[in-house]
């Protein structure tokens, strides 16, 4: 998977490598579909949500320059697979999930696995994780309208936001957002994204995104 599917297409931080070296991902998939761990795709997980493809968590903690000692923030944290990554990369990482029943799910993997610098909550991620700022990066794995408030002030200046933005599903950006002062942002588009929709007070409407899905 590293070799072929990261390095091949142009990872090169080796941290992020390491990282994905070192977690298991069939310990965060189905087991049902423990032999797809590996392949380059999103799998699906429970609430109608996806573990993202392994090509796009090294792209996005790439594109975030997580050092040692930064503290990370991740707005969706699905069955937990991103945030045991960046945990091998990061001091600390703070993730958030709307879903319940994910979140518990993710704490209590991770907790089995030792994953023991990775903080999780339930809640709307579009408004971060305020009493835990500033953050060094946020990583956010669903797709809004554009980058939340919320997320672009709990960054630190030089902090990072990694963040699909688009008018819907089938029309997303990958966005680096670079703070360089109270209210400018460096912006870089890395490329066409497909991830689920950031439901929450500064994304989607969920009725909205039902609406659109049936017509």
């Amino acid at each position: 998977m590293v070799e072929f599917q990261l390095v091949g297409r142009g990872i090169r931080d080796a941290r992020v490598l390491a990282a994905m070296r070192q977690v298991p991902r069939e310990a965060f998939v189905a087991s049902g579909l423990a032999d797809l761990a590996y392949e380059d795709a999103p799998l699906p997980i429970a609430e109608g949500q996806t573990i993202s493809q392994p090509f796009i968590v090294a792209l996005m903690a790439e594109a975030a320059e997580i050092k040692a000692r930064d503290r990370v923030l991740e707005v969706g944290t699905g069955s937990g697979y991103a945030a045991a990554v960046i945990s091998r990369i990061a001091a600390k990482v703070f993730t958030i999930e709307r879903y319940p029943a994910l979140a518990q799910g993710a704490e209590a993997r991770l907790r089995e696995f030792g994953y023991d610098n990775i903080a999780v909550r339930t809640g709307d991620g579009t408004l971060g994780w305020p009493e835990e700022a500033p953050f060094d990066a946020i990583l956010v794995t669903a797709g809004g309208p554009d980058a939340p408030p919320a997320l672009k002030r709990q960054l630190a200046i030089g902090g990072r936001l990694i963040v699909p933005v688009g008018p819907g599903e089938r029309e997303q950006r990958l966005l680096k957002l670079v703070r360089r002062g109270d209210d400018a942002f460096e912006r870089k588009d890395l490329g066409g994204v497909l991830f689920v929709p950031l439901i929450g007070e500064q994304g989607w409407i969920e009725s909205e995104v039902l609406a659109r899905r049936r017509r």
